[in-house]
């Protein structure tokens, strides 16, 4: 019997929720062997399965129904397990449960024994308590709209659940609007990432990944003002998009940029403290955090972090001015590059900041960004070997060259295929 390709496909998704079911079961010890086992089985049959995708303009619509039945399956096994008890979901709580309480997330630190009558169960032993808040303003007034309904960890990541929901929906508008088959949603929504780090962990990455989307898919029917908009309330969630400034250069009006700075500042208006504006503990991140960063890693030793920050945004803005350029016809795998460059020279890369570069992921064009959201996941072992004892930070020798050296084996294989489909055109022509 043969077996045919939504019958393969059907398999490869089968594996995926079996791999990743276990894995939730063994979310408390993130990183250990058998979280990375099952995981690791999980990514290998995600790439097998986005590799069906692209090779076929379509599948039947069941393929689409019971590929997103079974998305829905392991986010509901993740839902099911509490958060890890050092999760920034804790800060989402605290920052929250402090706006209603009518105090400055930007101002109290957490670990101030003033502070001490404010806590709650679930925010007393939160992560960097020392500092306060680094998340933007538009998290922020995420962080009480969702505390205001049910002050818990599960309540947020619930809420991030619906977000991830929401990126489906507008991505399938998005595949339709394109002329690509409804099938490509998968490759979204199949991504481990999504589980472990929006419905278990919970990372408030995936609001402004939605928002960004809304905003690129805005762009695409040429509504210009939600689509300057919705990027201004994307850069508020955090600031990694705003890399992406020059891909709407000419796409919006000066007057919708106009309304998305007005948004983006009014959101701040609640958070100014003696006329300055609020930033919290991002000059901190820049100065002292360090996690799987190589660029930023090999640069730190001769130059100032705070230029390196900057050159980091340099990197992405450039990219994103060559794509304008290059690429003049609207596409979503454009914003993915500029981003993921501004990512690559990062003082940290945590495994959740690549779910912004999720949505846009549709075709072989990024092959070397789905490769780099698969290799990512050796970095988890940090984890378990802080349950050890072992200091948080620095990564074992092994996992930078793995984890980057797939993305630049991937980048070398994509290079040269594109390369040889131009020569081959130049040829035919």
């Amino acid at each position: 019997m043969k077996i045919t390709p939504a019958w393969r496909v059907y398999l490869l998704g089968a594996t995926v929720c079996v791999a990743l079911i276990i894995c939730s079961r063994n979310f408390g010890d993130r990183g250990g062997p058998y979280f990375m086992a099952s995981l690791t089985l999980a990514c290998i049959a995600y790439l097998l399965a986005v590799r069906e995708f692209f090779a076929r303009p379509g599948f039947p619509r069941r393929v689409v129904v019971i590929g997103l039945a079974l998305s829905a399956a392991w986010h509901i096994a993740f839902l099911r397990v509490p958060s890890g008890a050092d999760d920034d979901i804790h800060r989402y709580v605290w920052d929250g449960h402090l706006q209603r309480l009518g105090y400055n997330p930007y101002i109290v630190i957490p670990s101030d024994p003033a502070a001490k009558g404010l806590h709650t169960p679930e925010t007393r032993n939160l992560n960097n308590s020392d500092l306060p808040s680094p998340y933007p303003a538009g998290a922020q007034l995420f962080f009480r709209a969702v505390t205001a309904i049910h002050e818990s960890t599960f309540a947020l990541r619930v809420a991030f659940v619906i977000c991830d929901l929401a990126i489906v929906l507008v991505l399938l508008d998005v595949l339709r609007c394109r002329g690509h088959g409804a099938h490509l949603v998968l490759a979204y929504a199949w991504n481990p990432l999504l589980a472990v780090e929006v419905a278990g962990s919970g990372h408030i990455d995936i609001v402004g990944a939605l928002l960004l989307l809304v905003s690129v898919a805005a762009l695409g029917r040429r509504w210009r003002a939600t689509a300057a908009v919705a990027l201004g309330l994307s850069i508020a969630a955090k600031f990694l998009p705003i890399v992406l400034l020059p891909l709407y250069w000419k796409r919006v009006r000066i007057r919708d940029a106009a309304l998305a700075a007005a948004v983006f500042g009014l959101l701040y208006l609640p958070f100014i403290h003696h006329g300055y504006f609020p930033v919290g503990s991002l000059g901190r991140y820049v100065q002292s955090w360090r996690f799987n960063g190589p660029v930023f890693a090999a640069l730190d030793r001769v130059a100032p972090p705070q230029l390196l920050a900057g050159l980091a945004v340099l990197a992405g803005v450039a990219t994103a001015i060559w794509l304008r350029r290059a690429s003049p016809e609207w596409s979503p795998e454009v914003f993915a590059w500029p981003m993921a460059v501004s990512l690559l020279c990062a003082p940290a890369v945590f495994p959740w900041y690549l779910l912004w570069l999720l949505p846009f992921l549709m075709s072989t064009s990024t092959l070397p960004i789905i490769i780099w959201t698969v290799s990512v996941i050796p970095v988890y072992i940090n984890w378990h070997l802080r349950t050890l004892g072992h200091p948080w930070g620095p990564l074992p020798g092994w996992v930078m060259p793995l984890e980057y050296g797939c993305v630049a084996i991937a980048t070398m294989i994509w290079l040269y295929r594109k390369r040889k489909r131009k020569y081959s055109g130049v040829s035919s022509g």
